[in-house]
């Protein structure tokens, strides 16, 4: 045995391979289960016990050089390995995929978002799974209220007081009011839900940012002010607001608010119809009934509230014609905004 080990070891040191192929068949050769090495630690076992330590350390040592001179052949095949092509990338994925891009909604959300923080407003968030005293009630929808008509619900639970998708953020106002200390000054960004037909125009999901700012001595002509420096912000230094009285249960007085079109200027074009204005929210101040049911004192404090849908601002900026295309993943889609990132 002594001799056939010498000779192994001789043949292990002069060993050479061009190929990882021929690094493979060397291995198994050598290493396999029906290896040269292998076969000589069967034979081992035979050995006269007192020579089993002088055996037992050759052939040890004797697998260690085998094992050493094809890691050795490998690590040089390695380096001495040419990319297929120059500048190729070996880290890339085996199958190309195509790489997703930011959503235009996402986008929208951050840059209202962002422009109200510059405002001094935090972000306040809420479940969508809510109760009908944080939906309704407490924004002075009573029960049997025919405004409650102006929102189509989908309810999880019925009863005395029923579990349901939130169909506006201003749950989120409200929680607000009963938790955080005055003066409130917030912007609520979130997914809501109303059972309405799918159509270009319409979505049964949707995506709101509504604000709130309570605090004393706040009046109407602080609303048209926030609302007026938002609309500059977000549609450029030329853009004008006009104010349209409307009506919400929570907010007295209320308006509708839009913006001079950014497309034609105010002159007139297909996007806003010929008349120069796009409609880009809803707001007004806050009902004197809705800071008392939240414990803030209507003697004391007042407040306006605002709401736009992200989806609408995302149309208007960039012209989106069907909200349905939100809601697809095309991929075609989504890659026309990668410049707005």
């Amino acid at each position: 045995m002594k001799e056939k080990i010498e000779a192994l070891l001789a043949d292990i040191s002069a060993l050479a391979c061009k190929t990882d192929k021929e690094i493979e068949e060397a291995r198994v050769r050598l290493l396999g289960k029906k290896g040269e090495v292998t076969r000589l630690f069967e034979e081992f076992r035979t050995v006269a016990p007192e020579l089993k330590k002088e055996y037992g350390q050759k052939l040890n040592q004797l697998k260690n050089a085998a094992m050493a001179k094809i890691e050795s052949l490998k690590n040089a095949s390695e380096e001495n390995a040419e990319p297929a092509a120059a500048g190729f990338d070996l880290t890339k994925p085996g199958e190309p995929f195509q790489l997703g891009s930011r959503h235009p909604v996402s986008i929208v959300r951050e840059e209202i978002i962002s422009i109200f923080r510059k405002f001094g407003y935090n972000v306040a968030e809420g479940p969508e799974i809510e109760d009908d005293w944080h939906v309704f009630e407490a924004l002075n929808f009573p029960p049997e209220h025919p405004a409650r008509d102006m929102q189509d619900t989908f309810f999880i639970t019925s009863g005395h007081d029923p579990i349901l998708l939130r169909t506006h953020t201003s749950s989120v106002q409200v929680r607000a009011m009963e938790t955080l200390p005055l003066p409130i000054r917030i912007v609520c960004p979130g997914r809501v839900f109303r059972n309405e037909a799918i159509s270009a125009r319409a979505h049964c999901i949707f995506h709101q940012v509504e604000g709130l700012y309570i605090d004393e001595n706040v009046t109407f002509a602080d609303l048209k002010q926030a609302i007026l420096l938002f609309a500059r912000e977000m549609f450029g230094p030329d853009a004008k607001i006009r104010m349209r009285p409307s009506y919400f249960p929570f907010t007295e007085p209320s308006a509708e608010v839009d913006v001079s079109c950014n497309i034609c200027h105010g002159k007139g074009c297909n996007i806003c119809k010929g008349t120069g204005w796009l409609e880009i929210l809803g707001c007004g101040m806050v009902d004197p009934n809705v800071l008392e049911a939240s414990g803030i004192d209507s003697s004391k404090y007042s407040g306006f509230a605002f709401g736009m849908g992200v989806e609408r601002i995302a149309m208007l900026k960039w012209q989106v014609k069907d909200l349905r295309n939100y809601f697809e993943n095309d991929m075609r889609f989504l890659k026309e905004f990668e410049s707005a990132i």
